[in-house]
């Protein structure tokens, strides 16, 4: 059992590494080719942070790691709002913009109320294409549907900052050290070995947790939504706590709301638009909790306009009893 956790490891640390190059090649490739910083920052960088839920996902659906694939995507937005959301405004604070609270949390919201309505209604899924299967499941219309309101997302987002209405930081490289001179050759490179370590690291978590999950009578789902999640996260928490400890704010929430949003309109859209994803396998307490967490964020956001440190331990502690129910049931 110790190799195939030590290979899961190394699966997570191949597609962070994987995810940190895509996104370099691909901003280097979109400046030589005369696309804006703010369009490459609303749609190559931010979409990169979520590569890796897009390809644990993914495969997971492919190789029929069903729980894997929709645990993966709903434990990482638990993970984002209360781990991650908690942990930032320990470390410091978060004033929040009436810009994130009315359009991007809105947004937000939207996601997670249409995902809980795909999860709990059989009557939408029996008038879809993909009426011979009976349990609750994402079909194929259903998951055109989540990635057609990305697409509308990401316009409106970007037509919204080019009229200069967009004030919060966002998340690009050259914000955190100056550009980097790279040969469209290089770049090109940088982009193909990114995308083949995403590909090998995610056949590496996904087979190895399947394993691990068999082997210890776990649910692929409890592995899914704890530990892929989180290791999947990694990019996120880590741009987020910099972005805390450095006090940009705005970064570290618009990171995460970012991030939700993407999860759940393109990653589980995408998903299913491939393969129509069944969720017999995940229990109704994952989809609660990310109702909760969403609704504690906005709460929280929209009372003051900002996150305080009582409000910051409180999204800790929903997460720690989130991993123990999670466990337990």
């Amino acid at each position: 059992m110790t190799i195939p956790i030590l290979l899961l490891i190394l699966g997570l640390a191949v597609i962070i590494a994987g995810a940190h190059f895509m996104v370099e090649g691909s901003s280097r490739i979109a400046s030589k080719f005369g696309i804006s910083e703010l369009v490459i920052g609303m749609t190559v960088v931010a979409i990169g942070t979520s590569a890796p839920e897009l390809v644990v996902s993914l495969l997971g659906a492919i190789k029929g790691s069903v729980g894997i694939a929709v645990g993966n995507v709903v434990g990482s937005n638990i993970c984002n709002l209360l781990l991650i959301i908690g942990l930032s405004t320990l470390i410091y604070p978060m004033a929040v913009s009436r810009e994130i609270v009315n359009r991007d949390m809105q947004f937000m919201l939207l996601s997670t109320l249409a995902l809980l309505v795909i999860a709990f209604d059989r009557q939408i899924d029996t008038l879809t294409i993909d009426d011979d299967m009976t349990s609750n499941f994402v079909s194929r219309s259903e998951g055109i549907l989540l990635v057609f309101f990305f697409l509308i997302f990401i316009v409106y987002s970007v037509a919204s900052a080019k009229r200069g209405e967009r004030n919060v930081e966002k998340v690009t490289d050259s914000e955190e050290k100056p550009q980097k001179k790279y040969s469209l050759g290089l770049a090109l490179l940088m982009v193909a070995g990114g995308l083949a370590g995403l590909i090998w690291g995610g056949n590496l978590l996904v087979d190895n947790a399947t394993l691990i999950a068999k082997a210890k009578g776990v649910s692929d789902v409890v592995i899914g939504s704890t530990i892929v999640a989180i290791g999947t996260s990694l990019p996120e928490l880590a741009t987020s706590v910099v972005a805390a400890i450095r006090k940009k704010v705005g970064l570290a929430l618009g990171n995460v709301v970012g991030s939700n949003i993407f999860n759940i309109f393109l990653i589980l859209g995408g998903c299913a638009t491939i393969t129509p994803l069944p969720l017999t396998s995940i229990n109704h307490i994952h989809f609660v909790f990310l109702l909760l967490a969403t609704l504690l964020l906005l709460l929280s956001a929209r009372t003051s306009f900002k996150i305080r440190r009582a409000e910051g331990a409180l999204l800790l502690a929903f997460y720690v009893l989130y991993i123990v129910v999670n466990i337990s049931v």
